[in-house]
């Protein structure tokens, strides 16, 4: 992470990363997630069944170790978490070298992944506003201090088609992970003061901590919207995934096994036992 990327960070809360991921990435993440969406749509509202410490209702695939909810649906969106476990194609974002060297500039203890999520949004689907430094929010909290950046949490998605406002673009509230105010609008990223769209190309990235206020506008088009989300913070921090929030990571038996040593210790928090 370069000095100009460090500034810009701390200045406005995320940068965009061109070409994160090379275009055979790209053309391997987009196949495997057309995969699973096809699964995850034919099996979220099948049993077994878990219900997240918030309240929200998951398929819990025995089979390829995902959860998932939702629905394909105009308006809709689809929301496959723990995707490490449905297939060996998403290993390359395991300790992927490019994105550790921005994490570790982030997180000053031993960073793990405590977020991994498919976002599948529906044509008329939009994300509202969420995040912001306010008293609620002190798990993501940002801080600045001993000369460095200190994040609770950041967040790298990766984008595997291009993605402009009308698709549904992720949107900012520059400047917000410093704010200590209750925002006084509505959670509308079409329409809330300030927001930014940020228009992106298959392959590149968006890093943001997660106590910037963020979401995603409307998608007017006719192109469903497909990101990979992966979450960082320190080793101490558990799942910040809704199905398994606090929880250890899920981590299946058979993924813990193909993924490398150095892959497994980013799943590795002071509560294993490995």
């Amino acid at each position: 992470m370069n000095e100009i990327e460090q500034y810009e960070f701390d200045r406005v809360g995320y940068i965009i990363i061109e070409d994160m991921l090379t275009q055979d990435q790209v053309a391997s993440l987009a196949t495997a997630v057309d995969r699973l969406e096809e699964h995850a749509v034919a099996h979220v509202n099948r049993p077994p069944r878990k219900v997240s410490p918030w309240g929200a209702e998951y398929h819990a695939s025995d089979e390829l170790g995902y959860h998932v909810q939702g629905e394909r649906a105009e308006g809709k969106t689809l929301i496959i978490e723990d995707f490490w476990n449905a297939d060996p194609a998403f290993d390359v974002l395991v300790n992927h070298e490019r994105t550790m060297d921005y994490i570790r500039a982030l997180v000053v203890s031993r960073p793990t992944v405590n977020n991994s999520e498919i976002r599948i949004r529906y044509k008329g689907n939009a994300s509202g506003h969420h995040g912001g430094m306010r008293p609620e929010n002190q798990k993501y909290v940002y801080e600045f201090r001993n000369g460095r950046i200190d994040c609770m949490m950041v967040r790298m998605i990766y984008f595997i088609h291009d993605n402009d406002a009308a698709n549904g673009a992720f949107t900012v509230l520059p400047g917000t992970h410093k704010s200590s105010l209750k925002c006084p609008y509505e959670a509308n990223p079409d329409t809330e003061p300030g927001t930014v769209s940020l228009e992106v190309k298959a392959g590149d990235a968006i890093l943001f901590t997660e106590a910037l206020r963020h979401g995603g506008r409307t998608n007017v088009s006719d192109r469903v919207r497909k990101t990979l989300h992966v979450g960082y913070g320190p080793y101490w921090l558990q799942s910040q995934n809704i199905a398994t929030m606090d929880e250890a990571p899920h981590i299946t038996e058979s993924t813990r096994k193909r993924f490398r040593p150095e892959q497994r210790a980013l799943f590795q928090s002071w509560m294993d036992k490995e």
